[in-house]
């Protein structure tokens, strides 16, 4: 950045204007000349640099201005001032002033609000817009996390009222969710629930093969006591053979471990005319 200021220059030989016209002219460029200088000051208080100013006549005095009583910033400026030479004399005769530039640094808050006051480029343009989708989609994750939270909220609230209700629907749904599989087979497992004991958790078979050899089968899913203890949840290993939860757990791990996960969610196995063959 570039400030410049004319000043007078120093006292010398002057040139006697000849007529009213050439009086006037002069009187118009001494006071144009202070004018200036006068603009200049404040121009530069304004950019927030430093420089000294002198408002003075043409021939080098002081102006009506400067006698006065009242202070202004000019007068001040004055009074810590000193005049800057002249170097080029006016086509009239009267010594004149002249514009040297002064060179000031640009600091890197001045450059920054220049280049933000600068029109966007292209690129620029792009980012904003990459911006901008990115921060939609961000908003959507967050939006279908919200969602997705709230659905498991309101299942979690379900299957707890559901449990706390007991009964066939309420056992089997809490065996499949200490197992963590979905409630989605609770139909097919409620069926062979049914079909084993008629939804009886006492339920005891005694007059099959097993029973015969000693090892009835028990409960919910009609399990004997060492399939029980080879396949019951570990969290309920202490429980009774008897006890819905633990039986459902021990009867579907053996089920899933001999015939597939297909056959819990299939209600069983069936045969060729489509009746129920257990598990």
């Amino acid at each position: 950045m570039h400030t410049v200021v004319r000043s007078p220059a120093p006292a010398g030989p002057r040139h006697t204007e000849s007529s009213a016209s050439g009086t006037s002219i002069g009187a118009a460029r001494r006071a144009g000349t202070a004018t200036a200088a006068t603009g200049a000051a404040f121009g530069v208080l304004a950019s927030g640099a430093f420089a000294a100013v002198v408002p003075t006549t043409m021939d080098g005095t002081a102006t009506a201005a400067d006698a006065a009583p009242e202070e202004t910033t000019a007068t001040t400026l004055a009074a810590h001032s000193a005049t800057i030479p002249s170097a080029v004399p006016a086509t009239d005769g009267n010594p004149s002033g002249y514009f040297s530039p002064v060179s000031f640094e640009s600091s890197g808050t001045a450059n920054g609000a220049l280049q933000a006051a600068a029109p966007a480029e292209a690129s620029d343009l792009a980012s904003m817009g990459k911006a901008r989708e990115i921060a939609a989609k961000i908003a959507e994750q967050h939006r279908e996390a919200a969602e997705a939270a709230a659905k498991e909220e309101a299942e979690r609230a379900r299957l707890d009222a559901l449990i706390s209700q007991g009964g066939v629907d309420g056992w089997v749904a809490e065996a499949l969710d200490h197992m963590g599989l979905p409630q989605s087979y609770a139909s097919g497992l409620k069926t062979i629930i049914m079909k084993e004991s008629n939804g009886d958790p006492d339920a005891i078979n005694d007059w099959d093969s097993n029973a015969s050899a000693g090892n009835p089968s028990e409960g919910l899913m009609q399990v004997i006591p060492s399939t029980f203890d080879a396949y019951v949840h570990p969290d309920f290993a202490d429980r009774s053979v008897t006890d819905p939860v633990a039986n459902i757990t021990a009867g579907v791990r053996y089920m899933i471990d001999r015939y597939g996960l297909e056959t819990l969610s299939a209600g069983g196995r069936s045969s060729s005319a489509g009746g129920y063959l257990g598990y």
